[in-house]
């Protein structure tokens, strides 16, 4: 069965930094395109980055530019977002999803996603 667990989440001040896991069974995160989205109780889920099948190909919403990162290791069937120079504004739940389609910033396409993590950010 497909299922996608996220871990690293936590408190940590501004200017720190944490690193997310997305840990992916029931298929192989190599195949699809692997997006992270977060929501806070004032917005509606959002498009944070995402990195493409096969190819890698990375994509940012404009306020993580710089700061955050994804990558993949297939070995492990494991998804990361490593986040650095933390703000306040970063606070949310952050989800881990799986699409088979071509535009990493469209959620409605995705087919699986995860539990989410909380990740809090004092200033």
């Amino acid at each position: 069965q497909v299922q996608l667990v996220e871990s690293g989440g936590g408190l940590v001040q501004a200017g720190g930094s944490l690193r997310l896991s997305c840990a992916a069974s029931g298929f192989t995160v190599g195949s699809y395109g692997m997006g992270w989205f977060r929501q806070d109780p004032r917005k509606e889920r959002a498009f944070v980055a995402g990195i493409s099948g096969g190819t890698n190909i990375t994509d940012y919403t404009n306020s993580v530019k710089g700061r955050f990162t994804i990558s993949k290791d297939n070995a492990k069937n494991t998804v990361y977002l490593q986040m650095n120079s933390l703000k306040p504004e970063d606070t949310a739940v952050y989800y881990c999803a799986a699409t088979r389609g071509r535009f990493l910033a469209l959620q409605s396409t995705y087919d699986y996603w995860g539990q989410g993590t909380q990740v809090t950010v004092s200033s």
